[in-house]
């Protein structure tokens, strides 16, 4: 444990990787975790999901969670079950949308863990899950719900103060006061044109900035995305076929109603069924409008985008959907085809080259969904490989992530440069590109951290 003049900061994930944020804080005798998310993607980086954390949990005082998102959050249920005893501090969004998403992760990781058992397709037994849905309830209790803009007292002279990030429900930036220092956490930022979320509060005067850098490399298309949505429905509509968008279960798919809704009322696309498969959207949306503060869409506008789907809640209804066939939209969790309901759909209407797989988000590498965007053409499902002739389409314009411009244009609110900004949470490419445009575009001192390197508050390099 450090003392006051060694104030550091330690990257324990998201630095190579767009998963896994997790970031220490130590100063003043206090362990401060910001953000505890699962490593998702390629293997090789979620086996650190199976590793022991890199400090005992017990000697972690707090963790604050900038967002319900699993690679920001999905690491509490283990910490917590591993001797983690302290508050973890979020938003009240982020508070009640986590006690949807992290007792379903708990779930499915117990169910991929019983799948992987009775295929004989893991070298370990008995497989074990990296939490169950119990380890998951029993965390929620270590949850303090927290108003924006309110200062937190952590102890030892450190304070949180969680700011608006748009991009979904509850989402925040966490600015850290340390001492006499200032540390100020981006989490995931939202866009400034976003349908749905208002745009991120503007970045104040601090020393130490640590940025996500998710699409750091490219920019969001141009135009309207509902017309990229369009297009694809009514191609696949005319052949008969199943439009199957992957959506993430919090802020995608209510994205993704919106606009289907307008495209509906304005008659350009045509009225066949359109299901959300995910009990989870469903119960996400009644949070949406308990939470109208955070975002700007009218009670109208509400009744209309739940208005033009139908909720399936069951598994058996889950089942006939894929019985049912063309024409129709299912959208279904998950984003980046990691698990979920979408992965059922996809072994039955995969294969048929008249429907169509639509990704609508960031498809992290090693993901079903990288694969496919990258052009393969067989997927390895429950222990299957699945023919995938339908049609695979990218949505560029659906990301409720700020794109290189928006985090540019950001980072231009500041009144003066940070000391030291660290460009984590992306694709190593991505994040390079992103410093890069830092360095050149505001002139500050930026970097790529590695992963687990720890630096010195007072003398960040």
């Amino acid at each position: 444990m450090t003392n006051r003049s060694q104030a550091i900061l330690r990257f324990l994930g998201a630095t190579d990787t767009v998963t896994g944020s997790r970031y220490l804080v130590e100063a003043a005798g206090r362990r401060i975790l910001v953000d505890c998310g699962l490593f998702q993607g390629y293997k090789v980086i979620r086996s650190r999901n199976r590793g022991a954390f890199p400090v005992a949990p017990a000697s972690i005082d707090a963790v604050l969670l900038t967002h319900a998102h699993l690679d920001h959050t999905g690491y509490v249920p283990a910490l917590v079950r591993d001797g983690f005893t302290g508050p973890v501090y979020a938003t009240h969004g982020t508070t009640e949308l986590c006690g949807l998403l992290l007792p379903d992760s708990g779930h499915l990781q117990e169910e991929e863990a019983r799948y992987a058992e009775y295929q004989g397709s893991s070298i370990h037994s008995p497989v074990r899950p990296v939490y169950t849905a119990a380890d998951a309830t029993r965390s929620l209790g270590s949850f303090k719900s927290q108003d924006f803009d309110r200062k937190l007292d952590l102890g030892g002279g450190l304070e949180a103060t969680f700011l608006p990030a748009g991009h979904i429900l509850g989402a925040a930036q966490i600015h850290l006061a340390v001492g006499g220092r200032s540390l100020h956490f981006t989490g995931d930022l939202g866009r400034y044109d976003d349908p749905f979320m208002f745009p991120p509060r503007d970045l104040e005067a601090v020393d130490i900035l640590v940025t996500e850098s998710t699409y750091g490399n490219r920019t969001h298309p141009a135009g309207v995305p509902g017309q990229e949505l369009a297009d694809v429905v009514n191609r696949v509509a005319k052949r008969g076929g199943v439009v199957m968008i992957a959506a993430f279960a919090v802020g995608r798919a209510e994205t993704l109603l919106l606009h289907l809704s307008a495209l509906r009322r304005k008659g350009l696309i045509p009225d066949i069924p359109i299901y959300l498969n995910s009990p989870m959207a469903v119960d996400a949306s009644h949070l949406y409008q308990q939470h109208r503060e955070e975002h700007h869409l009218r009670e109208e506008e509400f009744r209309q985008m739940y208005r033009v789907a139908r909720m399936t809640r069951s598994v058996d209804d889950s089942k006939l959907l894929n019985l049912r066939g063309g024409p129709m939209i299912i959208i279904s969790a998950s984003g980046m085809l990691t698990g979920g309901r979408i992965l059922h759909h996809l072994e039955a209407y995969g294969p048929d080259p008249r429907n169509a797989i639509v990704l609508s988000g960031y498809q992290a590498g090693g993901t079903r969904g990288a694969a496919l965007a990258a052009g393969s053409r067989e997927l390895r499902i429950y222990g299957q490989d699945v023919e995938i002739r339908a049609e695979v389409v990218q949505l560029e314009g659906f990301s409720a992530h700020a794109d290189a411009d928006g985090i540019i244009r950001w980072m231009r609110t500041a009144p003066r440069a940070p000391r030291m900004t660290y460009v984590t949470h992306g694709e190593p490419d991505a994040s390079d590109a992103l410093r890069t445009r830092i360095k050149r575009e505001l002139g500050w001192n930026a970097r790529v951290p590695e992963y687990l390197e720890t630096v010195f508050l007072d003398n960040p390099r």
